[in-house]
């Protein structure tokens, strides 16, 4: 993780994840992308608050809080309310 508000995890394959981050990217909105693929610990986080489900994207954000599956304007809005 690193000094984003905003950590998305994600897999390569998945259609929503990849919509997600094309849209967060034409905004230019700043985020860290987490592969559950490729970390383990990422994968067992999300599970854990998704009910044992490994259901990608999740968003989680800077004030603990998280997402399962948001839209962008969601997530936009959530980064301005932690930056605010």
């Amino acid at each position: 993780m690193s000094d984003n508000h905003i950590t998305v995890f994600l897999t390569d394959w998945c259609p929503y994840c990849n919509r997600l981050v094309k849209a967060l990217n034409r905004t230019e909105t700043p985020f860290t992308a987490v592969n559950v693929e490729e970390d383990a610990e990422a994968s067992a986080w999300v599970e854990s608050v998704n009910d044992g489900n490994r259901i990608v994207p999740t968003v989680k954000y800077s004030d603990g809080t998280h997402a399962t599956n948001p839209q962008a304007s969601e997530v936009r809005r959530k980064l301005e309310e932690l930056q605010g």
